[in-house]
């Protein structure tokens, strides 16, 4: 079978409700997500839990963020409530909390990662429900991108990897108490993250594609690895599909219950989104459930 190509090249959109006042950034929490080639920006009324601002443009490199932030109508302005930032694209390790040791981060990643001159290594702590145990993040980010959001917005405004948002989404979705044990995949730009959730977090990795067929490999290997039967076990997917593209097609033919995932419970969602389909920008929107 051919090759088929993913995704068409990254659009702008802005979308504002009519009732966002950027004026008043003090009643908004601000939330990005950036990778290769694309960023993504979301505003949540506080008062409402409602998503009630969405950006989606294109980004040459992480290289060029701050400049691009100074240039845009939310990034550029401080004094948000909370603001949280998430990577796309790079290498994330997760490590048991109780394995973490704080200032060895760059040793950490290392294993996996070789962090560039310009690059420092960080780590994000996503707490899990108990009786499981939390999990640590480690990734690299560029130095001028760490101090350009310290120096606009404060040392309140975090920084953290795009897996940790999709964890964090994926738990809130799930709610406490035993859950059936599902592979979650979410599609990005060039880019597959698979999560294995049970009674707690089995597997979380991400993985290079530029096919369809990369995508089903993957997909395929990750559940022969964990035992998940793809006849039998429901999996849910977002990102960059539709369910005409080649991707969930090839996908359909292999998973006898693939579904589409829908935007994070909790939240409310202004008119103008729903242009977008709802299995979209869930790691975005799961921002909100990041500490």
């Amino acid at each position: 079978m051919p090759a088929s190509p993913l995704l068409p090249a990254p659009e702008t959109l802005r979308l504002r409700d009519d009732t966002f006042d950027p004026t008043n950034p003090t009643a908004y929490q601000l939330y990005a997500l950036a990778g290769p080639g694309r960023l993504r920006v979301a505003a949540l009324d506080i008062a409402r839990q409602k998503v009630v601002a969405f950006d989606d443009l294109a980004l040459s490199s992480l290289a060029e963020l701050p400049a691009v932030a100074a240039g845009h109508e939310l990034l550029s302005q401080a004094g948000w409530a909370r603001l949280r930032l998430a990577l796309a694209g790079r290498g994330c390790p997760l490590l048991p909390a109780p394995l973490y040791r704080p200032g060895d981060e760059a040793a950490y990643l290392s294993l996996h990662y070789e962090l560039a001159a310009t690059e420092e290594a960080l780590a994000y702590v996503l707490h899990l429900p108990a009786p499981a145990t939390d999990v640590v993040s480690l990734f690299a980010a560029p130095t001028q991108l760490v101090a350009w959001l310290q120096q606009v917005h404060g040392p309140g405004a975090r920084l953290l990897p795009q897996a940790s948002a999709l964890l964090g989404g994926l738990l809130h979705q799930r709610g406490p108490g035993p859950a059936p044990r599902q592979l979650y995949l979410s599609l990005g730009d060039q880019e597959l993250t698979a999560i294995v959730l049970g009674s707690q977090l089995e597997f979380c990795n991400s993985f290079a594609v530029s096919t369809a067929e990369d995508v089903v490999y993957f997909t395929i290997l990750v559940m022969q690895e964990l035992g998940l039967n793809p006849d039998q076990d429901a999996v849910t997917i977002w990102g960059e599909l539709t369910s005409d593209s080649a991707t969930f097609t090839l996908l359909s033919t292999y998973l006898r219950n693939l579904r589409f995932g829908t935007r994070p419970f909790g939240l409310q969602y202004f008119y103008y989104l729903n242009e977008i389909a709802d299995y979209r920008h869930f790691d975005l929107f799961s921002l909100a459930f990041c500490e």
